[in-house]
């Protein structure tokens, strides 16, 4: 054979080769859920209207004013009457928490759902290779990590990393973290642990912006099982497609809408600052502008970049807003999507995110019933409105799911999930999966309450206290 025919052979060879290695790697840096458990904390944790009201009438510091504003804020929410609150709050010491408080409220989570997906799945806690834990408002010595650890007694080589600080869009970035490292190394399996501890962060003074979060955060949490083992694809139940992650740090306006801080009088508490919803939006616009080309169709961003080029020769207008005044989104996100797992940061930032990607009430459905039934559980939400996806039956193989997350910072993160076989288990939502959604979302607060409304400061001292407030 001539020597140069066998140059061409053998460099053609290893060229193959090469590709095949290439591809073949690949398979090993793919990140795969393969289980999560979301938390139900008990039902003595269970947040009744009168309840409610009883620790806003014990809260001494509160006055007329901010009564009208707190039956607002509440009705106006979508938080209905089956969520859940720390202990610490039944015991009447919200405003005094301890230590203790704290970690006990973490612990009941972690013993709870770790340990019921580690069973489900057949797992070992020694199996466990990479350990990530958010919890953003409190810290611990030793961390909240190494309480994880010592109790399902880990491996002493296991990698670990706990996060604080990070807010509600803290699943994405733990997420990618493991993401990451299943980049580099094979065969692991990653426990990713996400909460938010309220015990130690109960606001008891009277600022109006920083009351709001005791109105709208919830107990709960979720933990995750994640591997990148090949071997394990027929078992698991989503694989990440995408990830993008946007922060606006940057930025005074951003940075300072969403932060905790002390109130005029020393008070600790969570600030939600006007700006927020313009703060959110911007950084919502510019993730966006990064993850559409990862998830939508060629066609799509051809139809959008003709629109747009007609739309500059013609010098019309800005985008179209709908009547609420938000920009709808000239991209038609359903076209490479088949489901919207929102974050549930309240009713507003639902209906926003639906005008926005124009969705139909079935797209909003997930999120609007996991804020009424579990409320705001900050960076476990998602996983609290996967579960009603998959409670529901929606979840097909080969359908896509679009997560989208907001966090202080001031952050966004989304990223994209296929669905790689039918998942049907009822999970998190098996109490009550068959009454959502309900005929009305409507809060008994309004009802109970809105004698308020028609008071005036004169009038406080006269009025009648009803029995369930006492």
């Amino acid at each position: 054979m001539d020597p140069l025919t066998v140059l061409y052979i053998v460099l053609a060879s290893c060229s193959c080769f090469m590709i095949w290695k290439f591809f073949d790697r690949k398979k090993d840096q793919e990140c795969y859920i393969l289980d999560y458990q979301c938390y139900r904390p008990t039902d003595d944790r269970k947040l009744s209207t009168e309840f409610c009201g009883r620790v806003i009438k014990r809260t001494e510091n509160l006055g007329l004013s901010e009564y009208k504003f707190l039956l607002k804020a509440i009705v106006s929410s979508g938080i209905g009457e089956q969520t859940y609150a720390p202990r610490n709050v039944f015991s009447g010491r919200e405003a005094s928490p301890t230590l203790a408080d704290g970690v006990s409220e973490m612990e009941e989570f972690f013993h709870d759902s770790i340990a019921k997906l580690l069973a489900r799945s057949g797992i070992s806690p020694s199996e466990i290779d990479i350990l990530v834990v958010n919890i953003s408002m409190f810290a611990s010595l030793p961390s909240l990590s190494s309480r994880i650890i010592n109790h399902y007694k880990m491996r002493e080589d296991i990698k670990v990393y706990n996060l604080t600080g990070m807010g509600c869009s803290a699943s994405l970035i733990s997420l990618d973290i493991i993401k990451n490292i299943f980049k580099t190394q094979k065969n692991k399996y990653a426990l990713l642990v996400t909460s938010e501890s309220l015990s130690p962060n109960w606001y008891s003074g009277n600022d109006k912006s920083m009351v709001l979060a005791n109105c709208l955060f919830r107990s709960g949490g979720c933990a995750i099982l994640l591997t990148n083992k090949r071997s394990l694809k027929h078992k698991v139940m989503l694989k990440l497609k995408c990830l993008v992650r946007t922060h606006h740090g940057a930025r005074e306006e951003a940075y300072n809408c969403c932060i905790q801080k002390e109130d005029d009088q020393g008070r600790l508490g969570f600030h939600l600052g006007k700006t927020l919803p313009k703060a959110a939006t911007r950084a919502f616009v510019d993730n966006l502008r990064v993850i559409s080309p990862k998830i939508l169709p060629m066609r799509e961003l051809l139809r959008f970049m003709v629109a747009s080029l007609i739309k500059k020769l013609n010098v019309k207008g800005s985008s179209p807003k709908s009547s609420s005044g938000v920009t709808k989104s000239p991209l038609n996100f359903k076209t490479g999507v088949d489901h919207f797992c929102l974050h549930t940061g309240g009713k507003a930032v639902i209906d926003g995110i639906g005008m926005s990607l124009d969705l139909s009430e079935y797209d909003l459905e997930p999120a609007r019933m996991t804020l009424h039934r579990f409320g705001n559980t900050s960076a476990s939400s998602l996983w609290y409105v996967l579960g009603y996806m998959e409670a529901k039956k929606r979840l097909k193989k080969g359908d896509t799911v679009f997560m989208i997350s907001f966090g202080a910072g001031f952050k966004c993160n989304s990223c994209l999930w296929e669905v790689m076989r039918d998942v049907g288990s009822r999970n998190v939502w098996d109490d009550c999966i068959d009454d959502y959604p309900p005929e009305s979302l409507a809060n008994p607060f309004m009802e109970k309450y809105s004698w308020i409304n028609d008071l005036t400061v004169e009038d406080l001292p006269n009025v009648q206290i009803p029995d369930f407030l006492k």
